[in-house]
């Protein structure tokens, strides 16, 4: 495949329970919890691969070959990777550089728990990459589920209060100062509390 074409880096913590999606546990438990982690890992994956438009990475904590990922399906089509140590900003710096600078690829960053990130949204961040120097899709809770970058920007990732309200807008003005051109995606929800469960499609949660 071109170098032109976006890697998409799929960002996941092993769908274990008690380890996966613990916020969600007063509401689903444990298993439950989980179950929906592999949903969503699932759901990820799959709109990653339908969206067609570079390669497709799972980037994995704790790495490709620990017990925790004996009984998890991957496609054949998705590369495995870890994310090694440090904090989420230091993996998620770790990835983009290793992509970008690296390999010499445009990167797609995205994670596991928005069902309202599909493939056509993903096509769309990858029509407007070309033109932009960087693009950002933002969650409602604050944060973003998917980030785009042509080149490794540390300074996006370092010190990021990860978590809070306010790590979209940050990262936004952080882009600014860097004199970026950035694409901004449409407004989705992420699952991370149970109050966003009812931002799920019908039917997600199973019978």
């Amino acid at each position: 495949m071109a170098r032109s074409q976006p890697r998409l880096v799929v960002f996941a913590k092993a769908p274990h329970p008690g380890a996966a999606k613990t916020r969600l546990i007063p509401a689903l438990g444990a298993r439950g919890a989980a179950a929906l982690a592999r949903r969503m890992l699932d759901h990820a994956l799959t709109q990653a691969l339908q969206a067609g438009i570079g390669p497709v990475e799972l980037c994995m904590s704790p790495p490709p070959g620990d017990p925790a990922w004996e009984k998890i399906a991957i496609p054949a089509a998705v590369l495995r990777t870890g994310q090694g140590e440090g904090d989420l900003g230091e993996r998620m710096a770790r990835a983009v550089r290793r992509v970008t600078a690296d390999d010499g690829r445009p990167v797609l960053l995205m994670g596991s728990d928005c069902p309202a990130l599909t493939a056509a949204v993903i096509r769309e961040a990858a029509r407007q990459l070309p033109t932009h120097d960087a693009l950002l899709v933002p969650v409602a809770d604050g944060g973003y589920v998917l980030i785009g970058l042509k080149s490794p920007c540390p300074t996006l990732f370092d010190r990021m209060p990860w978590s809070t309200a306010t790590v979209a807008a940050e990262t936004l003005s952080r882009m600014a100062a860097l004199g970026l051109k950035v694409w901004r995606g449409p407004l989705l929800h992420d699952i991370d509390e149970p109050a966003d469960l009812a931002q799920l499609p019908a039917g997600f949660l199973g019978p």
